[in-house]
């Protein structure tokens, strides 16, 4: 808990517009979980706030990772400044759409019933692009600087980056299907919250992986660095055999998916 509080307190203070972004994502969530047990419309099977809950969710665990990883970049303060603001504003408009979609009850991906509904998605595509690019250029500076930790842990992040624009790449297959499975029409029996299909192949969940692997792989290299008294080389190694695992789960999750397999079939 100590190391937790002091990420958070490293946040606040070096990155306070992605704390504070992140702090209104938790507070999304609160209120999608409270419209949770108040609204009882649902989209595809599913209770309408569900969805926003999850990206809500999902993006404050993103901007904050990033709100304490670009604190180990030797960046000037502008360009820290410039790539906050730029992953802030963007993710809590990509965000603001999703909820506000769900209020309406419709669908906030793939939505091309109206125009309206049409130039949303579009909006959202846009914005999550701005971000892949954000993500690359962090992938490039990795390589390029000498980050304010370990090898080992910069290798990690490393990874981390690289898988996490792998993830990004798997919704740009969901996009071009316009759909979340395979073999099926979105919608039908999934697994509870996550609603990943357990009847044919769901594309969320190598997506989901690739996501949070910016978080797993550095977590993983910064407990075995606290864990593990060995030699620099011997934690890369360490590192490295558990990152291409980690890719090669996501690798065999995606083959099911886009096999119409489901990861769990129930």
């Amino acid at each position: 808990m100590n190391y937790l509080r002091k990420a958070v307190r490293t946040v606040r203070q070096e990155s306070p517009i992605l704390f504070t972004i992140a702090l209104i994502h938790l507070l999304g969530a609160l209120f999608c979980w409270m419209a949770f047990f108040i609204d009882d419309r649902t989209l595809y099977g599913i209770n309408v706030w569900i969805k926003p809950l999850k990206f809500c969710i999902s993006g404050a665990i993103y901007i904050f990772t990033v709100g304490f990883l670009i604190t180990l970049y030797p960046f000037s303060r502008r360009k820290k400044n410039i790539i906050n603001n730029i992953i802030s504003w963007s993710l809590l408009l990509e965000v603001g759409i999703i909820v506000y979609q769900a209020s309406r009850g419709v669908p906030s991906h793939y939505n091309q019933s109206t125009l309206f509904d049409g130039l949303l998605f579009a909006a959202m595509g846009l914005l999550i692009g701005i971000n892949v690019l954000i993500m690359i250029l962090f992938v490039v500076e990795t390589v390029r600087l000498k980050l304010k930790t370990t090898k080992a842990i910069q290798f990690a992040i490393f990874m981390g980056w690289v898988i996490i624009v792998t993830g990004s790449w798997i919704g740009s297959q969901m996009v071009s299907q316009m759909s979340h499975t395979v073999g099926i029409a979105d919608g039908g029996a999934g697994l509870p919250f996550v609603n990943w299909s357990t009847i044919a192949g769901d594309l969320r969940i190598a997506h989901f992986f690739g996501l949070h692997g910016l978080q797993i792989i550095p977590l993983f290299a910064f407990f075995l660095s606290l864990q593990w008294k060995a030699s620099v080389r011997k934690h890369i190694i360490a590192v490295t055999i558990f990152a291409f695992l980690y890719a090669a789960w996501i690798g065999y999750m995606y083959y099911q998916a886009s096999q119409g397999m489901p990861m769990i079939k129930l």
